[in-house]
């Protein structure tokens, strides 16, 4: 099979250069079909001989080796291209110790400072609920482009979030509560699935009655929290 495949190329290579390598095939007339047989095999193997033998070494050692195999690329290289796999969230106090140690940019930053005093009393899933708000406004037209912009936004005459202008200093005294904040801020900003709020952008506590809470349709209740999504955001 390989040599009829190697055959059939090298007629094409002859042909696209211009050689005149085949010989004139004829059948024989001859009443016998043995006859007429042995000379076409005689007459087609002259052919297969004359072209190959007009084939350039190099193109006739292309064609038998066939195409080259793509090379699977490792390290650095093969990083750039793999898509990055989902993280897959498990709302649990082990899962979240087995993440690495938090650390970040200013983004990640602001994002845990607004996890640590908007909620650090709530459960896990509390938590990560308000860090889905949080990014949610981000990829909003509605809102500021970063989570630095988001939490520190101002408006209405005070500010989105209660803790920036409180007057109360931003100094994260429960170190165990700021770990709990800084991985679950880690494990949000590398792109782990939200699926808690249903693309809530609002939150209040069950002790308050915000005006717009009767115009934004309620998404989620999670904890002391509850959770809706801005028309258009």
């Amino acid at each position: 099979m390989r040599l009829r495949q190697i055959l059939a190329s090298a007629a094409v290579a002859v042909s696209a250069t211009g050689g005149a390598a085949f010989a004139d095939v004829t059948v024989s007339q001859s009443n016998s079909p043995d006859l007429g047989m042995a000379e076409q095999i005689a007459s087609l193997m002259g052919a297969e001989h004359a072209t190959v033998g007009a084939v350039p070494q190099d193109r006739l050692a292309a064609l038998a080796t066939g195409p080259a195999k793509p090379v699977k690329q490792t390290g650095a290289a093969a990083k750039s291209v793999e898509p990055a796999q989902p993280v897959l969230i498990r709302y649990e106090d082990s899962f979240l110790a087995a993440q690495p140690a938090p650390k970040g940019d200013a983004q990640w930053q602001c994002l845990q400072q607004a996890l640590y005093f908007e909620a650090r009393g709530e459960s896990l899933k509390g938590q990560f609920a308000v860090a889905e708000v949080i990014l949610n406004r981000v990829e909003s037209r509605e809102y500021p482009s970063s989570v630095c912009g988001v939490v520190q936004q101002g408006g209405g005459g005070g500010c989105q979030f209660s803790y920036v202008c409180d007057g109360n200093s931003d100094v994260m005294r429960d170190r165990q509560a700021a770990d709990k904040a800084g991985r679950i801020a880690a494990i949000m900003l590398n792109g782990a699935p939200r699926g808690l709020t249903a693309g809530a952008t609002h939150f209040h506590t069950r002790a308050v009655n915000p005006r717009w809470a009767h115009r934004f349709p309620r998404t989620a209740a999670i904890g002391a929290h509850l959770f809706y999504r801005q028309p258009g955001a």
